[in-house]
């Protein structure tokens, strides 16, 4: 039997790949958990660098499972099953690595949360975005988290009420991913980017990351002085001054990440 999740790390990219093709890899319990064994793991291992997300088969993410949401209706089912899904994400923005979405075919419902959750996201120009729940009964309440974070409150509105489709196109123009491509060359695309971060200090990309996140919580004053502070903190760092010499001796800068 294959495994629903596949993994593959090579030069510092650790590409994770949802393998439920049959079931437009839904988001079951085990799948999920997969996911954040692998996460944790790629947080103690210094060799992956980068993280990509791809979904095989003809989508990304289909959202939950509905036939298993089905199987079991206890509440403390249902409270188990979003919970984890929420500690997946916070998985993600909390992993000290970027996570890059590689999105094509439909990323839907929690499958739509993941790519707004993950740092970066490039989607093929077939891909679709949507939070359909609204539509049989069940209102994207999490999706509606990271979504809400990710492009405007009018736009997040519009999609969580309606449950309607938008195209690669208006994801992009929205916010909620970075760049389209062409499907054949949606692959390489991913992995392009993926190796231009990962040429860069682990370091520096952990402590920008976590200072993205946590900023981003806090009111104007209270972010220039958090922000203020990791900036003293990553100047007294090993890999900033390399940085700063090299691009002064006009020569490449050699990471030893801390």
């Amino acid at each position: 039997m294959a495994a629903i999740l596949l993994d593959e790390l090579k030069d510092g990219i650790l590409r994770l790949t949802l393998n439920r093709p049959q079931a437009r890899n839904a988001l079951s319990i085990e799948l999920m958990t997969a996911l954040i064994e692998a996460l944790t793991q790629a947080a103690r291992e210094p060799e992956p660098r980068v993280v990509v997300l791809a979904g095989a088969g003809p989508a990304f993410c289909a959202g939950h499972d509905l036939r298993e949401l089905r199987q079991d209706q206890r509440r403390e089912t249902y409270e188990r099953i979003f919970a984890l899904c929420s500690e997946l994400m916070l998985a993600i923005v909390r992993l000290p690595k970027p996570v890059i979405a590689e999105v094509h075919g439909v990323a839907t419902a929690a499958g739509c949360q993941l790519v707004a959750t993950c740092d970066l996201a490039i989607a093929a120009e077939d891909a679709r975005f949507a939070t359909p729940g609204v539509n049989i009964g069940l209102f994207c309440s999490t999706p509606m988290v990271a979504l809400s974070r990710a492009v405007g409150r009018k736009a997040a509105m519009e999609m969580l009420l309606t449950g309607e489709f938008i195209d690669a196109a208006s994801a992009r123009s929205l916010g909620l991913v970075n760049r389209v491509v062409p499907r054949d060359r949606l692959h390489e695309a991913a992995a392009a980017l993926a190796r231009q971060i990962a040429a860069k200090s682990a370091f520096t990309l952990k402590i920008g990351k976590e200072a993205f996140y946590r900023q981003a919580e806090l009111d104007l004053a209270s972010a220039y002085r958090y922000a203020a502070e990791v900036m003293t903190t990553n100047m007294l760092a090993r890999d900033a001054a390399e940085g700063i010499d090299a691009f002064l001796a006009k020569r490449a800068p050699i990471w030893h990440d801390r």
